[in-house]
């Protein structure tokens, strides 16, 4: 289902005239009030400990549960990317982040409560100084480090995790 299908009336004036404009915006027929819908910033943490394992973790809820995935989440209201991908770290692994480095950056469709939700996930080079608390917490079941070329990128839930994870262990400088 189109999250925008959940919305039937304008959130201006309270008409039920609130009409799809076009597949990411809806219209308001009475006041012209135009709804666009953005996609959802997440974050997404690469962080490789001194024998240049990656730290992974397993999904504990739905979208994808069971599957791996890489320690992240949404962004906070009033939040910039770096402080929500070193919050996501500390609440998931229980690791602080001490440095962050941008990536790149994936668009992605994240199905919630039976809505998709675009999201944009932006991926970050994440230094850890010190590993010795690491264990999995909120959205993480488990919480492990795996060499890279054990790594296969299909036993990731989530479609952009797949393609940035398979995207970062194929890069020349991170061999």
């Amino acid at each position: 289902m189109h999250v925008l299908d959940k919305f039937s009336y304008c959130p201006v004036c309270g008409s039920r005239h609130f009409t799809e404009n076009n597949d990411k915006s809806k219209r308001c027929e009475d006041c012209g009030f135009v709804y666009y819908l953005n996609p959802s910033s997440a974050t997404v943490a690469l962080i490789e400990n001194t024998h240049g394992e990656i730290l992974v973790v397993r999904r504990a809820k739905e979208p994808a549960k069971g599957t791996l995935d890489l320690p992240g989440g949404f962004c906070d209201i009033g939040e910039t990317a770096e402080e929500g991908i070193i919050r996501e770290v500390e609440e998931e692994t229980g690791l602080h982040a001490s440095r962050v480095e941008y990536l790149f950056s994936i668009p992605n469709l994240y199905i919630y409560s039976g809505m998709t939700i675009p999201t944009m996930d932006m991926f970050f080079r994440c230094t850890v100084n010190d590993i010795s608390g690491m264990h999995a917490m909120d959205d993480a079941a488990a919480a492990m480090w795996i060499k890279k070329e054990d790594i296969n990128p299909e036993e990731f839930g989530l479609m952009s995790i797949r393609k940035g994870i398979a995207a970062f262990i194929s890069a020349p400088c991170n061999t």
